[in-house]
């Protein structure tokens, strides 16, 4: 009884918050703070400068206006701005203060703040001040909505006492939680008894959000076949129907910009499908099985890792895999994206100038910050990951004569990586080799699903083999992002070369991407600071008779 009530003495007082719209028309939020102090003398206050997931420094400190803090007594203490995102505040020896600051809202992106006359979408990192030091302590969370608003929804848990109040064990959580106030449409879904919310703001009378809500149901059905288990308690798909574009992750959420049209044409929805089961993704691969250098976060200063793509890249990978896998795009429709990636990364001058690697290593400096130069010298980790991933995936498939595949490697890896470690670039290839060296055991079953249409030809002399079709219920499908990715084509020339993909782009012309091989394996293991070798020559070929993209097998 007494440990137990020391241990409640000795628990951090949480930061208290309260978020009002007085006139949400102006775009501003108004937060009032109640800090702790601990008597201190003088308190360090801090506002993050950038966004886990969008690697750039944003200084979001910019927005915020009208700094004042009080003591218990309302009396006005002394804040002397210190840094660029720092506020210093002379609290007299008051045990807890209050802050009070405007923010200005009118920044459209699925990582910053809008607020107007019909909703307010707050991302963590752009909204909350918080104590310098960062050290562990709840952070509470009441909202008073506009005039007219009657929702407020973020996966924060929620607190007693009545709507609109919400409390993070942390600041981690806290950032990691974006809030939408207004009148959303609001679509549940159960899935492992768990419940998932597709939340529309903007829906128009176009967007389809009952259809949106069914599809996604499938793509997290086959996520949890993938991994096993769903990892959290709730999952909420923002769906910001604004006009925009992008998504962003978060470990039991996502924000999506799109537009009303999405569900009108059925390439448009695979796109937005596409985009959704990207974010979805990283709910395992980033937010939990994550690159060593990504946590825990330091929100002042870049966090620069070379594993964005493996990150980024395998997701994007995944992102259209697992829509095909759960039967809302067909095989063809998913090869002529994939044949379109292989096309970019093939027509990207910087993809012979710059690594994987590098190219995760200067995110910072260069991916958000293109110039006329930038496909010369540069490379997207998200494309040369993909085109890494797929090859790693078929690689590993030829392997293990079907036994194995990318889909293991990344169940080993968040087994043994998932949680505040992370991995290095040598402990995730380590997994990737261990499980490519693995036997098939007689009579054991082969590596389930897409590419489960990948066949593999017995002749040297075959182009390309035949790929046996599977049942898929009518539908649509995907995007990482608004644009999609095309087809490619292959004719495998020779038994030293790796096959790629055909499609037809017009009645006259097919892309042929060839993979070199090299004269000891198909395709040579694979690593991120070399990987361009692997895909060096792309060219054109003439072909009228293919209506339709084809898998040619492995030899």
């Amino acid at each position: 009884m007494h440990a137990a009530t020391a241990g409640a003495q000795s628990a951090p007082e949480p930061i208290r918050y309260t978020l009002s719209f007085p006139a949400p028309q102006t775009h501003y939020v108004e937060v009032t703070a109640a800090v702790p102090t601990g008597r201190r003398a003088d308190v360090e206050l801090m506002m993050a400068v950038w966004t886990p997931g969008s690697y750039l420094v944003r200084e979001y400190a910019r927005n915020v206006e009208a700094v004042t803090a009080s003591g218990p007594d309302g009396r006005a203490l002394d804040v002397d701005k210190s840094k660029k995102n720092h506020w210093r505040i002379a609290t007299g020896g008051a045990p807890t203060i209050t802050v009070k600051y405007r923010l200005y809202c009118r920044e459209m992106s699925v990582r910053t703040n809008w607020v107007e006359t019909d909703f307010a979408l707050l991302n963590g990192a752009p909204t909350f001040i918080t104590l310098a030091d960062l050290a562990p302590r709840p952070h509470e969370v009441v909202i008073t909505p506009a005039s007219g608003w009657k929702r407020s929804i973020t996966a924060l848990p929620a607190m007693a006492g009545g709507d609109h109040r919400y409390r993070a064990p942390d600041y981690d959580t806290l950032v990691d939680s974006p809030i939408v106030v207004g009148n959303p449409a609001v679509y549940d879904f159960d899935v492992d008894g768990k419940k998932h919310s597709l939340v529309d703001v903007g829906e128009g009378g176009v967007f389809d959000g009952a259809r949106a809500a069914k599809d996604l149901e499938a793509v997290v059905k086959e996520d949890r076949r993938l991994w096993g288990s769903l990892p959290y308690d709730r999952y909420i798909f923002f769906n910001m129907i604004t006009e925009s574009g992008g998504g962003l992750e978060h470990k039991s959420s996502t924000v999506l910009m799109t537009n009303r049209w999405s569900t009108r044409t059925r390439r448009a929805y695979l796109a937005w499908l596409q985009l959704a089961s990207h974010e979805y993704f990283h709910a395992w691969n980033i937010k939990r099985l994550r690159p060593a250098e990504l946590g825990p976060f330091d929100y002042e200063n870049e966090n620069v890792t070379r594993s964005l793509w493996i990150a980024e890249g395998f997701t994007d990978y995944y992102a259209d895999l697992q829509v095909e896998r759960a039967g809302l795009q067909t095989r063809d429709e998913y090869l002529e994206d994939l044949s379109n990636t292989i096309e970019l990364l093939q027509t990207t001058p910087g993809r012979l100038v710059q690594s994987a690697e590098m190219a995760s290593f200067d995110a910072w400096i260069k991916y958000y910050r293109p110039d006329e130069n930038t496909n010369n010298t540069s490379v997207s980790y998200y494309t040369k990951g993909t085109v890494i991933a797929f090859l790693l995936d078929a690689k590993i498939r030829k392997a293990t004569s079907g036994a194995k595949s990318l889909d293991d490697v990344m169940r080993v890896a968040y087994q043994k990586f998932a949680g505040p470690k992370g991995y290095t670039p040598e402990q995730f290839r380590a997994v990737a080799e261990e499980v490519a060296r693995a036997s098939r055991p007689s009579g054991s079953p082969r590596s389930k699903g897409p590419p489960s249409w990948i066949t593999r030809t017995r002749s040297r002399r075959t182009a390309c083999g035949s790929s046996r079709p599977r049942p898929r219920r009518p539908t649509a499908g995907p995007g990482r992002g608004p644009a999609s990715r095309p087809a490619t084509t292959t004719a495998a020339s020779s038994s030293r070369r790796c096959s790629a993909i055909r499609r037809r782009t017009s009645p006259a012309s097919t892309w042929t991407t060839r993979f070199s091989r090299s004269t000891t394996s198909a395709c040579a293991p694979i690593d991120s600071r070399t990987v361009s070798s692997s895909t060096r020559t792309a060219t054109r070929s003439r072909s009228s008779s293919r209506a339709a993209s084809n898998w040619c097998g492995f030899r």
